[in-house]
């Protein structure tokens, strides 16, 4: 494995906004998540045309991200990075680079807003699940852009959480649901961000954008069925510390939807929207 960067690198010592919280449950399911959004961030890349010897970069990569399949892609001669603010997560992304053999990944610590990394240093540059986290997507964007060289790619995969389907409807989800959606509004964060990918893209100067979406239908036992309770659990701290609600109605909430869940009956689907856009050539 390359040596490492310096550990720290960032935006003027400010404290990145992260809606989800970086504690080990969060950690947990962010290594369910690569396996999960596998299939379908292989196919976001296969937008981008990055190939053998190239350069990419995975913002936000978490304790995992899609550091493996980046590194196949480039083979042994390429250049991977990952990136990420919570340095547990930097230490696990840097153990699976090691143990799995990814001699071609770096994984360093630093902020995805103002990454201090030299202007056009990647072919592809990546980020997935972190705009639907921050209160100005836009910025990171940016600075996506201004990472790409000329005529690369910027590509992302994002969630429209206002776009699920819970049915039979259950009171305890809605409840959750808007929970939830108060929560990420106090961190700034928009939680219908997939379907702003393709604006976002535009207005940051890239060109052939394109956007695909995606709803998916999760059967029981599939683990990503539960990925809205899941991800709720991970807010619970911030809700309560908020007085949004209390711990008891909590208890209750994540009860009554993941008994709903369990039942082989409820249908349960989430949408995802893929983002890519190039780069001008000049």
């Amino acid at each position: 494995m390359p040596s490492s960067p310096p550990e720290e690198i960032g935006s003027q010592g400010l404290t990145p906004v992260y809606a989800l919280g970086s504690d080990l449950e969060e950690r947990q399911r962010l290594q369910r998540q690569a396996d999960e959004l596998r299939e379908v961030s292989a196919e976001l890349l296969d937008h981008t045309g990055l190939g053998v010897g190239g350069s990419a970069i995975d913002l936000g990569c978490g304790p995992r991200g899609i550091l493996d399949l980046l590194a196949a892609r480039v083979g042994p001669g390429g250049r991977v990075v990952g990136l990420d603010f919570d340095a547990a997560n930097v230490a696990l992304a840097r153990t699976y680079a090691f143990d799995n053999g990814l001699s071609n990944v770096q994984v360093m610590k630093g902020d995805a807003r103002n990454t201090h990394l030299p202007d056009s240093s990647f072919d592809v540059v990546h980020a997935r699940t972190l705009l639907i986290n921050v209160p100005d997507p836009a910025a990171i964007v940016s600075e996506m852009v201004r990472l790409t060289r000329r005529g690369g790619f910027v590509a992302a995969l994002e969630p429209d959480t206002t776009l699920t389907v819970c049915y039979p409807r259950l009171e305890a989800w809605e409840r959750m649901s808007r929970l939830f959606g108060t929560s990420v509004a106090r961190d700034g964060a928009d939680e219908a961000i997939g379907r702003r990918l393709s604006e976002l893209f535009w207005n940051a100067g890239l060109v052939d954008v394109g956007i695909e979406a995606r709803m998916t239908v999760y059967p029981p036992g599939h683990s990503r069925r539960t990925v809205r309770a899941d991800i709720f659990r991970t807010l619970r701290g911030k809700i309560v510390a908020r007085g949004i609600a209390d711990a008891d109605e909590l208890d209750e909430i994540d009860r009554g939807v993941r008994t709903h869940l369990a039942d082989p009956h409820t249908l349960i689907a989430y949408t995802s929207f893929m983002a890519w856009g190039r780069k001008p050539a000049a």
